[in-house]
C-alpha cells in the first residue's frame, strides 16, 4: 500500500508554538535551520501524552518500562536488525548519550573521529567527553559522499581511540553502505578503538535508500560499537529528552549497565512515554506517512532549486529532512546563510559551523508544507535576481 503523505500545518498555526524555530526570529523570517519539524504529532504520541497529563503521570522515570522492548520490536520491523532489550539503557538525548559513552571508553586527550561535515555539537561532545576532534572529511564519491576508511584507518594506526559516526550522516544525509560500515568496524577492531554511532537520523531512511545500524554490520561491529538513537527527529519530541543507548556485545552491555544511576534518570517522564508510543506498532503508518511527505518535499526542492537557483548544487538527501546545499557558485562568501537571513528573510543553518568542509554551504530544513519551501526559494532567488 501506497504511503498517504501527512500534511504540515499552517505558517499561523505554527507561530503559536514557543520552542526555538519559532522564537529565534522575527516574524518576517522563514525559519528553516533548527532540526525541528512542522508536522502534526503522531495520534499515538498525542494520546499518550493526554493521558499522562489527564492522570498526573508527571514523576520519577520508573526503573523498569517496556521501553526497550518496544524499540527492540521497532528496529526488528523497521530495519531487521535483532536488538537485546537488556542491552539498552536511556538518557536525555543522543547528545548526552554520546558524552556518557566516549568518557568511559577513551582516556584524556584521546583523538576521536568525526567525519566533516558533520553535526556541529559533535566537536563540543568530544571535548566535554576529555577527547579531542581529529576531522576526517568525507570523501565525494561522483554526486555523493563517503567515509573515507584510508584516511580513518590511519588516524587510528597514529592513536586515535575512537571514532564519532554519524549514520545516517547530517548534514548529507548520506546513508552509509553496510560494507563501508563493516570495513570501518574491522578498521577499529584491527586498532583496539570504539565506534560510536549517532542513528538519530536512521527512522527517516527513505525506503529505497536501505538502512544497516552500525551494530548490524557483521560480528566486528558488534564487538566495537555502541548505538545512541532515539525518536526524538523521526517525531519532533527533542524538548521531551529520551534517548537509548544500545550495545551489542556483553562487555559494552555492561559499560552501560555501569553508568551512573543518574545518567538514566535524566530522561525524561513524556520523553520516555512519548517514544514508547512512537516505537509501537499503531506510529508505523504515521511515520510511512511522514517519510511520503518528505519524498515529495525533497523532490520539490530539486525542482524549484534547478529553476530558480540554477547556481546551486544539491544532492538529494536518503534520509532525513536536511538539506546541504552548495551555493559557492553565487559568490555570496564562505557563510552565504548570513546575507539570506539579513536581505531574504529566510534563516538557514550556517554551513561554516558544520567544519571547514561547510564553506559555501547552506543547510535547509525542508520537514515543513511545500508552500513554505517555495516561498524560502522565491525570497533566496529574488537576491540572484535583483
Amino acid at each position: 500500500m501506497t504511503a498517504v503523505p501527512i500534511r504540515a500545518l499552517s505558517l499561523d498555526e505554527l507561530r503559536e508554538r514557543s520552542s526555538e524555530k519559532w522564537r529565534e526570529y522575527p516574524d518576517d523570517v522563514l525559519p528553516l535551520f533548527v532540526a525541528e519539524t512542522d508536522f502534526p504529532l503522531a495520534p499515538a504520541v498525542s494520546a499518550a501524552l493526554e493521558k499522562a497529563v489527564r492522570i498526573g503521570d508527571t514523576g520519577y522515570v520508573a526503573s523498569r518500562t517496556p521501553l526497550a522492548e518496544v524499540f527492540a520490536a521497532f528496529a526488528l520491523r523497521r530495519f531487521g536488525w535483532t536488538v537485546d532489550p537488556s542491552r539498552i539503557r536511556t538518557t536525555a538525548d543522543v547528545s548526552m548519550g554520546i558524552v556518557e559513552i566516549l568518557r568511559r571508553v577513551i582516556a584524556p586527550g584521546d583523538g576521536v573521529v568525526v567525519t566533516a561535515p558533520v553535526y556541529p555539537p559533535f566537536f563540543d561532545l568530544v571535548e566535554e567527553a576529555g577527547g579531542a576532534a581529529e576531522r576526517i572529511p568525507l570523501r565525494r564519491v561522483g554526486d555523493g559522499w563517503a567515509l573515507d576508511l584510508v584516511a580513518i584507518d590511519r588516524a587510528l594506526s597514529a592513536g586515535a581511540r575512537a571514532v564519532l559516526l554519524c549514520n545516517p550522516h547530517n548534514p548529507t544525509g548520506t546513508v552509509h553502505s553496510r560494507e563501508s560500515l563493516s570495513e570501518l568496524a574491522e578498521i577499529a577492531a584491527r586498532h583496539g578503538a570504539v565506534v560510536v554511532s549517532d542513528e538519530i537520523h536512521a527512522p527517516l531512511v527513505q525506503p529505497d535508500a536501505g538502512f544497516t545500524p552500525f551494530l548490524a554490520a557483521g560480528d566486528a561491529a558488534a564487538r566495537v560499537g555502541f548505538a545512541v538513537t532515539s525518536a526524538s527527529k523521526a517525531f519532533n519530541l527533542a524538548g521531551l529528552k529520551c534517548a537509548l543507548m544500545v550495545a551489542a556485545s556483553e562487555e559494552h552491555a555492561a559499560v552501560l549497565r555501569g553508568l551512573p544511576i543518574e545518567v538514566v534518570w535524566r530522561t525524561g517522564q513524556f520523553g520516555l512515554l512519548a517514544a514508547i508510543a512512537a516505537f509501537s506498532p499503531e506510529s508505523d503508518v504515521w511515520l510511512d506517512g511522514l517519510l511520503a511527505a518528505l519524498d515529495e518535499n525533497r523532490r520539490l526542492l530539486g525542482d524549484l532549486l534547478a529553476s530558480r537557483l540554477p547556481a546551486a548544487r544539491y544532492r538529494m538527501p536518503d534520509a532525513g529532512y536536511l538539506a546541504w546545499i552548495d551555493l559557492s557558485g553565487l559568490g555570496w562568501g564562505d557563510n552565504p546563510a548570513k546575507r539570506i537571513l539579513r536581505e531574504g528573510r529566510v534563516a538557514l543553518h550556517f554551513g561554516p559551523a558544520f567544519g571547514a568542509e561547510g564553506a559555501g554551504h547552506v543547510r535547509l530544513n525542508f520537514g515543513t508544507s511545500p508552500e513554505i519551501i517555495s516561498e524560502a526559494v522565491t525570497r533566496i532567488s529574488r537576491l540572484v535576481e535583483e
